[in-house]
């Protein structure tokens, strides 16, 4: 269906409001995107409807056309684009709009998307620019979601009125939300534009390596808010300013300024933007979280293992970390099974017969660490009755590979006409035909020889802004990469499906939405001390779907039974990677550790369902008391944390406030903690026997 162009567009689905103004000479402006109608802004002068544009778009050459400093605002020819066409379509997700625009000078024809999905507040944006004309266009900013017009209503001072928040990320500690009004970040209202921008991204293979690419902005007077995923595994930005008195919010993949990024866009070629997802929220970021945690079922590659959500041993953390053998593993193996494991993966070290880090990359066992084979250990795996697994890091090679120098330059990441070295490791390049048929033949070793059915893929360098080898700058090599790769993971599904592969990156550091889409598992953290720990399990599931959220359980040997049960509770929500020396671990310990796991066996599925909240608000390092619940129809399933808080503490449930709630202590099924209901109130008071302590609850009555 293709509908003529109206002065006003008002649509409504899934609960989303948009409103686009059409003008006579077929300029199209994004006013309005909310939960509600906004007729207010059909009322705004003509010169303030102007700047509220649906796409920005930077040719080389062209006028930046405002007063904007490093703004990506007042781009050309993004000013100059006229309607064309309005294809208004169904597909299997939802309604599907496409914008299609043309501008005369340069015969740039340029499409916005707008996908919705299905009953989710949720609508998904890029944009696709072909070059019709006859003159290759230098293409530096294209972005994929812009709307002016931020969240409008209320009447308090706008440096009052918002709050920004953002999920900070790092090694060792993912998944870190901090609240911020702008003014705390230097955006004050000064005029009715200003040159200061927030501006957050990430640069090169890691994607989420000081931010994860996501975000919240609430209107704390109305509201409402608004959530946005960049779904990439490259380079990525994000900024919000003001204009004409109001805030902006531009998100994009690479970009010259930021990335050295540019794309040379000859006659007849089409460049697409990296898709971004916004989310509408009226009741806050545990709402806005929520609904993204549906979307991201919606674009999840179907797998039995996010359905399933087995059991995973691993040997790295407080175990073996990375010195596998025979003799170290065989008794590990045994009480994996005895605990009811059900995936045993052989972490990293298999492949060497010491020091590893500089020379990996032929992915062939150690004879020294596995005198009969490593067959040998992955048959008594499944001779254990569990799916074996393996460790690669495939998408580098060591410096001190012998195999790397047997291959051509073009494998690898150059830059100024040298590889690439981050990290004693060069990245391999997946547009290389060569190396996807590397690639290829260590998954199928594994997979057809070695008979495994897990593989950890790990990535422990970020291999900068990219490469020159077949690019017009280096952030366009390492953005066709970053493509290459998420194809071939796609054929490796098709070829295996039933293979897991978990998606790390020194545990979180590439956390996004185009590899999750695909893989089913991804690991949080490399965290080594529970406590810590705790606070990121208790927030992962902001990040990723619960069911995707691989969480470390590590019980020391020395250690003691609440050290044993917060260990435990980290992962009783998400998905368990036990690991610690289980072997030698004492009786009552490990009697602890196989209850909890009997216990996920009997709720999984119902997690695989449920959503996400923070009854405490999303946790944080410093923080006295954590809180993290699944609500799943019928039930919630509520963890508690005791830091260095006093015992007692209020869990605030006031969605329940008036109902006579059912409430029990799960695990550990000792009933040890001291907890009451007052429905009045709407607040759960609990009491925990000591600090680094936790529990899990079951509330039911819901």
């Amino acid at each position: 269906m293709f509908l003529q162009p109206t002065q006003w567009l008002e649509i409504e689905e899934n609960g989303i409001h948009i409103l686009i103004e059409i003008t006579e000479d077929q300029d199209v402006r994004l006013l309005y995107i909310g939960t509600h109608a906004y007729p207010e802004a059909k009322q705004w002068s003509e010169k303030k409807r102007a700047k509220f544009r649906m796409v920005e778009i930077q040719a080389s050459g062209e006028n930046h056309d405002d007063h904007h400093g490093s703004k990506h605002t007042g781009t050309l020819p993004a000013k100059r684009l006229r309607l064309q066409q309005i294809e208004d379509m169904s597909t299997d997700k939802g309604r599907k709009l496409v914008f299609q625009m043309i501008d005369v000078k340069t015969d740039l024809e340029v499409e916005v998307h707008i996908q919705f999905y299905n009953q989710i507040p949720v609508i998904r944006c890029w944009t696709t620019i072909t070059n019709k004309g006859n003159q290759s266009v230098g293409l530096e900013y294209v972005s994929s979601f812009a709307y002016t017009g931020l969240l409008p209503g209320g009447k308090q001072p706008r440096d009052q009125r918002y709050q920004l928040s953002i999920p900070h990320n790092t090694w060792y500690g993912e998944v870190q939300w901090q609240h911020y009004t702008l003014a705390q970040l230097g955006l004050h209202h000064v005029n009715e534009f200003s040159m200061k921008r927030l501006s957050y991204q990430s640069t090169g293979t890691w994607s989420s390596s000081q931010y994860l690419p996501l975000a919240y902005i609430e209107n704390k007077e109305t509201g409402s808010g608004l959530a946005w995923q960049i779904e990439h595994n490259g380079s990525w930005h994000w900024e919000i300013s003001d204009m004409v008195d109001m805030l902006y919010i531009q998100a994009s993949g690479p970009t010259e300024q930021e990335h050295q990024w540019w794309k040379n866009l000859q006659p007849g070629m089409s460049f697409t933007s990296v898709p971004v997802s916004v989310a509408l929220s009226a009741k806050g970021i545990d709402q806005a979280l929520a609904i993204l945690t549906d979307y991201r079922r919606v674009i999840r590659r179907p797998n039995k293992d996010n359905q399933q959500l087995p059991v995973i041993f691993n040997d790295y953390m407080n175990c073996l970390f990375g010195e596998p053998t025979t003799e170290a593993l065989l008794p590990l193996i045994d009480a994996a099974a005895e605990i009811g494991c059900e995936y045993y993966c052989i972490d990293c070290g298999w492949y060497s017969d010491g020091y590893w880090w500089d020379g990996v990359g032929e992915w062939l066992p150690s004879q020294a660490r596995f005198p009969n084979g490593i067959e040998e250990v992955l048959a008594y795996i499944r001779q254990k009755g569990m799916v074996p697994g393996l460790w690669l890091e495939l998408e580098v090679m060591g410096v001190a590979c012998e195999l790397a120098d047997q291959v051509p330059a073009e494998w690898f990441f150059t830059r100024h006409g040298h590889r690439v070295i981050d990290h004693a490791r060069y990245q391999l390049d997946f547009r290389h035909p060569e190396v996807i048929e590397h690639a290829n033949r260590v998954i199928n070793r594994l997979v057809n020889e070695y008979k495994v059915g897990y593989i950890k893929m790990d990535y422990n360098i970020n291999a900068g802004v990219g490469t020159e080898w077949q690019a017009d700058s280096f952030g366009d090599g390492l953005l066709q990469h970053n493509q290459a790769y998420l194809k071939w993971l796609d054929q490796i599904w098709l070829q295996y499906p039933d293979l897991v592969i978990e998606n790390c990156g020194s545990g979180g550091l590439r956390m996004d939405y185009a590899l999750l889409s695909r893989h089913s598992i991804q690991s949080t953290s490399d965290q080594t001390d529970y406590r810590k720990n705790a606070v990121i399990a208790a927030a992962s599931a902001s990040a990723v779907t619960p069911e995707q959220a691989a969480v470390w359980s590590y019980p020391l040997c020395d250690g003691h039974s609440e050290e044993v049960i917060m260990n435990m509770v980290n992962t009783l929500l998400l998905r368990i990677h036990q690991s610690g020396h289980i072997a030698e671990i004492q009786a009552d310990h490990i009697a602890f550790i196989r209850e909890a796991i009997t216990y996920y066996k009997t709720i999984r599925q119902q997690l695989a369902q449920g959503q996400p909240f923070w009854p405490l608000g999303l946790p944080n390092f410093g923080d006295d008391w954590l809180a993290f619940a699944m609500n799943c129809d019928k039930v919630i399933y509520l963890a508690v944390w005791r830091m260095t808080g006093e015992p007692v503490q209020s869990i605030p449930l006031s969605d329940w406030t008036n109902k006579q709630l059912h409430i029990k202590q799960a695990y550990p099924a000792v009933q040890d903690s001291t907890f009451d209901w007052n429905p009045i109130t709407g607040l759960l008071s609990i009491e925990l026997p000591s600090a680094y302590s936790a529990r899990l609850y079951e509330i039911h009555g819901i």
